[in-house]
């Protein structure tokens, strides 16, 4: 840094921030909070007219849901601990404990195995695997209790990682239709410490894949894999945006950042505004159109970078049938399932029978949220064209065929999916939360900008904000 730009923590001009955090997804909500509680002085900019990133609500049929993420992964309960500091620890909630079916490439459908990380079988040969498998793939997934432990450990995607240990069946049929439903892309693009952080460690300590799998369930919280807050995860936004106002953080809508460096930011409208640090809060995409590092293949502007589309379509259905929840909490579909069985979405949540908060709003009808990637459906596909289409996916995923009289309402939401160019490096004093670095995972994101913050609360000579390793 030159002498002129101002540290963190030292006195500043009148007018200027301890901290700029550009982003007002959760990452940047969760930092400025952060800061701006222990009585920093913290400027938040977000380009769009909304807070909140891909945590958000709507109101479809005259139910208020969620439009984004609706749960959380209770694995090192740093969720549960943010609600709690936000005031809605009595409102974590667990899902139905009857959990999620898969459909297979064949058109099978089963009920996904219990005792699984990521799909990941904690036993090999338990029934529920082998009606998934079949007994010759559980047997040679099994082999990995034979395998010593470095087999496979120095993979860094999690697809090698599996297919090493435990073979191509368990891989496509059980591992690449939750991961790609959960973080839409297949296991062969996604990196094991990323999903699934200590799970090389984990395989090194067991000797087994299978065993570090149970030892890392043995280790999170007790009860579901996952959780939930009562009416919907856009209250931990809600909350967050509170605490900014209580905590005098100062938040600028449509301020879109042109550029950066560690001791400013440039807005799109040319004004400069300075400050101690700068904490970029974005997703892997805006990260990269910023930084100017995006490809811009196949792109209509040198700008914008060329990426997939995820589209989330909601149902509120009235039907008896479903009532009995014919398919658990969600279904999965593995790739290859639609040459199979006609389905062209990639994941089905039954919300109202995974939430009983749901279940309470929808009054006897069914909220079912079905997710697709492009090209199978982009923004020219209609909004007719897609009720349809959703309405017949619904009823081929849970066997019982919809009637389009039954649907009460719809509604569209997308997503730009996950942008995996390369990220260009940090400069010296600025650090980076967010997408670009934790992942799309709400828990690991929000661990991350909890740890980033408090590394900016440090102080002395080897203040983290002179790091570029965070």
């Amino acid at each position: 840094m030159s002498d002129a730009e101002p540290q963190f923590g030292e006195r500043l001009p009148k007018g200027a921030f301890d901290v700029i955090v550009v982003g007002g997804g959760v990452a940047g909500l969760v930092v400025a909070r952060d800061l701006g509680k222990a009585g920093r002085r913290v400027l938040l900019l977000e380009g769009s007219g909304r807070l909140g990133g891909e945590v958000r609500r709507h109101t479809v049929a005259g139910i208020d849901l969620d439009a984004g993420a609706e749960s959380f992964a209770t694995r090192g309960d740093t969720i549960a601990r943010l609600a709690t500091q936000l005031g809605l620890g009595n409102d974590i909630v667990t899902p139905d404990p009857r959990g999620a079916w898969v459909v297979e490439a064949d058109g099978a459908a089963f009920p996904l195995p219990k005792t699984g990380l990521l799909g990941i079988p904690g036993t090999a040969l338990a029934q529920d695997v082998i009606d998934v498998i079949g007994t010759k793939a559980a047997m040679r997934a099994e082999m990995d209790s034979l395998l010593p432990g470095p087999v496979g450990a120095k993979e860094q995607k999690l697809g090698a990682l599996v297919r090493r240990r435990m073979g191509d069946a368990v891989l496509e049929r059980l591992v690449a239709p939750v991961v790609m439903g959960v973080h839409s892309a297949h296991p062969d693009d996604l990196d094991v410490d990323r999903v699934a952080p200590g799970l090389r460690a984990q395989l090194l300590k067991q000797n087994s894949l299978a065993r570090a799998v149970r030892e890392m369930r043995a280790l999170a919280p007790a009860g579901s894999a996952v959780g939930g807050i009562r009416y919907g995860m856009a209250r931990l936004v809600d909350e967050l945006v509170a605490d900014l106002e209580t905590y005098g953080v100062e938040v600028r809508l449509g301020a879109r950042v042109r550029s950066y460096d560690p001791g400013s930011v440039t807005l799109d409208s040319g004004e400069r505004i300075a400050g101690g640090a700068v904490v970029v809060a974005l997703g892997a995409r805006d990260a990269a159109v910023l930084d100017g590092s995006a490809s811009t293949t196949g792109s209509t502007s040198p700008q914008e970078p060329q990426v997939g589309l995820i589209t989330l379509v909601t149902l509120v259905v009235d039907d008896p049938a479903l009532d009995a929840g014919p398919r658990g909490t969600g279904v999965l579909i593995a790739p290859g399932a639609a040459e199979a069985s006609g389905i062209r979405a990639k994941a089905l949540t039954h919300a109202s029978i995974k939430w009983a908060w749901v279940a309470e709003r929808a009054e006897g009808k069914h909220v079912l949220r079905l997710s697709y990637d492009s090209p199978i459906v982009d923004r020219s596909t209609s909004d007719a064209d897609l009720r349809a289409m959703a309405t017949q996916d619904a009823g081929l995923i849970l066997g019982a065929p919809l009637a389009p009289s039954s649907v009460e309402g719809v509604a569209r939401v997308e997503w730009d999916a996950p942008y995996r160019g390369t990220p260009a490096s940090t400069p010296e004093g600025v650090l980076r939360v967010g997408g670009a670095v934790a992942g799309r995972g709400l828990a690991g994101v929000v661990k991350d900008a909890r740890e980033k913050a408090a590394s900016l609360l440090e102080t002395g000579e080897e203040s983290p904000i002179l790091r570029t390793d965070l």
